[in-house]
């Protein structure tokens, strides 16, 4: 073998050996350094780090705030009704060996475990509350132990922390939402009845009023009625009278021709009465009654 090959040989087994003893850790990672498939340095901060060729290898994690979305589970609430709620939590990795040991580093994992423990912490926190207390008067409670009682068990078994819990949705069963619907339905069915005769009852009471006053005032209308017209009468009666007072022969002599005027206005009635009747007086003989 010639020096050149020789020297190429070296330079490149140099590169191999080099590019297989430094790594980088990146300011959002964190990761351990293995030898042989164990830990023997955890929590490696970030920067360039060395380590031993083909001995020690390195596992990198996430090292920011993680999700783990958990899937809708159905729980039972202190009063045996069912809802089914839908969890998310956030977590970030804490211990690094505890992490890798837990979960061989896979990040699927720990939210498989994750998730597992946010459920049964759910079971436990709503099977001790109301449905109006899951709802809405505790559940900001519930959400704060729930996550209290995660991180007294996560760090140590799975070198995690849970930064928060919440609980994205609450729904009731189909078959639940049926019944209430159902119910809800029916209920405000029978409000709407009872609004309904209500203001039958109301708008009767309003007929009756009114018909009682319109009665009232058609009364008071015809007796004011009444009253002017006999105050008319009355005051046309005097007015005849005092007329007939200053001119007897005048007044009869109109009256005659009013009465003419009225019969034989038509031009076709026919009357048979006497030559001498009283009614022709003033026809007959103008100087009769003189």
């Amino acid at each position: 073998m010639s020096k050149q090959n020789l020297l190429g040989t070296i330079v490149f087994l140099g590169f191999v050996v080099l590019s297989n003893s430094v790594f980088i850790v990146s300011e959002t990672q964190r990761g351990v350094l293995l030898k042989f498939g164990e830990v023997v340095r955890a929590d490696l901060q970030p920067g360039l780090h060395w380590k031993v060729p083909f001995v020690d290898s390195v596992r990198k994690f996430d090292g920011r705030i993680l999700t783990v979305d958990s899937t809708p589970e159905r729980y039972f609430t202190q009063e045996q009704k069912q809802l089914i709620v839908d969890s998310y939590a956030k977590f970030r990795i804490i211990d690094t060996a505890k992490y890798y040991t837990a979960t061989s580093g896979e990040e699927f994992r720990a939210a498989a475990l994750l998730s597992q423990r946010i459920n049964d912490d759910l079971r436990n926190q709503v099977a001790g509350r109301t449905v109006q207390e899951v709802v809405s008067g505790e559940r900001d409670q519930l959400m704060e132990a729930v996550k209290a009682r995660l991180n007294q068990t996560v760090l140590t078994e799975l070198g995690v922390e849970v930064i928060d819990v919440r609980v994205k949705k609450i729904d009731l069963p189909n078959e639940v939402s049926q019944s209430v619907y159902r119910r809800m339905n029916a209920e405000r069915e029978k409000e709407a009845k009872e609004l309904r005769s209500e203001g039958k009852e109301i708008a009767e009471g309003m007929r009756a009023e009114a018909d009682r006053k319109v009665t009232v005032i058609e009364a008071e209308a015809v007796r004011d009625a009444e009253i002017i017209r006999g105050d008319g009468d009355a005051t046309a009666t005097g007015i005849y009278a005092n007329s007939f007072n200053r001119d007897p022969e005048f007044y009869a002599f109109t009256r005659s021709l009013n009465a003419y005027q009225q019969t034989f206005a038509s031009g076709r009635d026919i009357m048979l009465l006497q030559p001498d009747s009283q009614f022709f007086q003033y026809l007959g003989n103008p100087e009769a009654d003189k």
